[in-house]
């Protein structure tokens, strides 16, 4: 059967468009290799802990030496039902590099985003990336994948073949007609049975709050008091959501790239396609300035350009080498790859140059990368199903077919380029296994210790007035603007973001609330 999907709510991740970098940032510890295998003690529990969560929280972890030299490797057992423990149980994967000091601070914890992005392999496969070297010195860095991520529980939903078909087959019926609807919500049901049938009883439980639930658990085993952590992107929602749950064990957290937790889904959908539409304008400048841009004349005339191209593609699609054929879905997602990143952009002028000359080569090797789908045909992680899982929960979704369509009106009005292909994203999950969804709502996480929260001014996947909105709504929020281009600031080279981040989290001098890094 025919699969298609429908774009909606673009993937938040810090490492969706490292285009340019090698992510092998392994670095050797302190220790040596041999001395990896050990166990943690947790820290002390609360008297009143529930009796059925203690012994998760009182579990020793074994650590054995993995992921090259200076990494270690351990298993954490988690309930399945955070409600009901002895309902079942699911383990969690982490990974540690020690301090390169050797005399840790404590634990430093870290999630890239997505939500689907792997934690684990953040930290094995790009430290360097993830964490400056002022952190790398002082803390143990732990990468983790929350519940129904990689190798934490995974969400399991189609094979490859029918991931590609899923993922990058054409509509048969118009845009927005009944016939494309129904399509799609077909499309969509058959998907979402997938993961059911194939994930099995924890996919009930692939929540942000559950994920939340997990991160203290991972924080007592690992022996810290209080949690210090990094999220980028929707990190910032995972961290955020932990302060709202566990306010007294907060420590030192930097949500970076945030989201507006109290965001709708039409708001994200409209703020995002505002932002790439944003990006995408910057881009243009910046290329039109240039002797190499495939574009000419102004700003305006290119990105009519680009919507001329994504309409041509769409009423007649480049066929591939492979046997697939670039549609305006997929060329989408080659545009928007490239946009998380202005050292991107000289890609994404190869790629408009190609495609316009009707070889789709370039396109389908962006659509690919941020799909996670390797040369083989065969996907590397399960980032597109922890995605739905996740979105599906922590979202309420309006299946109403005039509502859709009217949304979708606004969505093309608000971001003339990008809009258009952005709409009627409420399909995809009116048919999830589980229905039970999440009312979005403010999170002030009461009593915390101060959060730091950056927002970077164009970024296109999480909009500056997210950060806004998350700081101010916090009662210990402390906003750090970075002026620039694409998403999340830390480690991108701005010395006076890395200054602030890591002052915090190393030395605890919280930043001047307002602080503006241009």
């Amino acid at each position: 059967m025919q699969r298609t999907r429908r774009r909606s709510l673009i993937a938040v991740g810090a490492l969706a468009a490292a285009l340019t970098m090698t992510l092998s940032g392994c670095v050797t510890a302190f220790f040596p290799k041999e001395a990896a295998s050990q166990t943690s003690t947790p820290a002390p529990v609360a008297d009143d802990l529930d009796a059925e969560l203690r012994p998760f929280y009182e579990q020793q972890l074994s650590w054995e030496a993995c992921a090259g030299d200076g990494f270690d490797c351990a298993t954490v057992t988690a309930p399945m039902d955070w409600e009901n423990p002895s309902d079942g149980e699911i383990e969690l994967a982490i990974v540690r590099q020690r301090a390169l000091n050797g005399n840790a601070v404590g634990s430093l914890l870290m999630n890239p985003g997505g939500p689907g992005g792997s934690g684990y392999d953040l930290v094995a496969d790009s430290v360097d990336f993830a964490a400056g070297d002022a952190l790398q010195q002082n803390f143990d860095i732990v990468g983790f994948d929350p519940r129904g991520v990689g190798r934490s529980a995974p969400v399991s939903c189609l094979d490859s073949a029918d991931m590609d078909s899923y993922l990058y087959d054409l509509p048969q019926n118009e845009t927005g007609s009944d016939a494309w609807i129904a399509e799609v919500g077909e499309s969509s049901a058959a998907f979402n049975q997938a993961c059911a049938d194939n994930t099995g009883e924890s996919l009930e439980f692939v929540t942000t709050v559950s994920a939340a639930r997990d991160l203290d658990l991972l924080r007592a085993v690992l022996g810290d008091e209080k949690l210090n952590y990094l999220g980028y992107s929707y990190g910032t929602f995972l961290g955020a959501t932990y302060a709202e749950l566990y306010p007294d064990t907060v420590g030192r957290l930097v949500l970076d790239g945030a989201i507006d937790p109290s965001a709708s889904i039409s708001d994200v959908n409209e703020a995002q396609s505002m932002g790439f539409e944003s990006a995408l304008s910057a881009y243009l400048e910046d290329c039109l300035g240039s002797s190499d841009c495939p574009f000419d004349g102004t700003v305006d005339s290119a990105k009519q350009d680009i919507a001329d191209l994504l309409a041509s593609v769409q009423a007649s699609p480049l066929p591939a080498s492979d046997g697939r054929q670039l549609g305006s879905s997929t060329l989408l997602t080659a545009i928007i790859y490239p946009l998380y990143s202005a050292d991107s952009w000289p890609y994404l002028s190869q790629m408009f140059d190609q495609t316009m000359s009707g070889d789709p080569t370039y396109a389908f090797f962006f659509a690919d990368q941020y799909n996670g789908r390797d040369e083989q045909g065969n996907y590397i992680n399960n980032q597109t199903e922890a995605f739905t899982a996740y979105n599906c929960r922590d979202y309420t979704f309006d299946a109403d077919v005039d509502s859709m369509r009217q949304k979708a009106q606004e969505l093309a009005e608000a971001a003339p380029v990008i809009g258009p292909y952005m709409g009627y994203g409420d399909i995809g999950c009116s048919t999830w296994p589980y229905p039970e969804q999440a009312e979005r709502a403010e999170i002030h996480a009461e009593g915390a210790d101060p959060i730091v929260v950056i927002g970077t001014t164009n970024d296109p996947a999480t909009p500056y007035a997210w950060a806004e909105a998350l700081a101010d709504q916090l009662d210990s929020g402390v906003l750090v603007t970075y002026e620039g281009e694409g998403h999340t600031a830390y480690n991108k080279g701005s010395d006076c973001v890395n200054a602030a981040v890591e002052s915090y989290l190393v030395d605890g001098t919280v930043p001047e609330d307002g602080l503006d890094c241009s």
